[in-house]
C-alpha cells in the first residue's frame, strides 16, 4: 500500500478517548478518521525525515480541522517541535485495520 500524505498536528482528549480507551498524552497513539481503531501506523514527518510509530485509538478533531492525523502529545514531539504545531507527514500503514474510505470499519 501507498503511503497517505497530508497534515497532521498533536492534541490533548478528555479522559476517554472514541475507542473507549483512556487517553495518555504520553502514549504512542493518535486520532483518525481515515484508519479504523488499532491501526499501526509509521507517521513520517516530511520537513526532517524523523518518524514514530502509533496506533489509531481515537478520532479526534482532525477531519473537521482538514488534518489526516493528530498525534499525541509525545508522539509529535518525537518528530517535530510542539510549537510548529502542524507539520506535513507521509502515514503508511504497518498493521491493522484498513482505512475507512475503502471500506475499513
Amino acid at each position: 500500500p501507498k503511503p497517505t500524505q497530508g497534515t497532521a498536528s498533536w492534541y490533548e482528549s478528555g479522559s476517554v478517548t472514541s475507542s473507549g480507551e483512556p487517553f495518555d498524552p504520553q502514549g504512542p497513539t493518535c486520532a483518525s478518521w481515515h484508519y479504523s481503531f488499532g491501526t499501526r501506523l509509521k507517521v513520517t514527518n516530511m520537513s526532517n525525515g524523523r518518524s514514530v510509530i502509533v496506533r489509531v485509538n481515537d478520532r479526534g478533531p482532525n477531519k473537521r480541522l482538514g488534518r489526516i492525523i493528530d498525534l499525541s502529545r509525545k508522539s509529535f514531539r518525537q518528530i517535530a517541535e510542539l510549537d510548529t504545531g502542524l507539520i506535513p507527514v507521509s502515514v503508511f500503514v504497518l498493521e491493522g485495520g484498513l482505512s475507512l474510505e475503502k471500506g475499513g470499519n
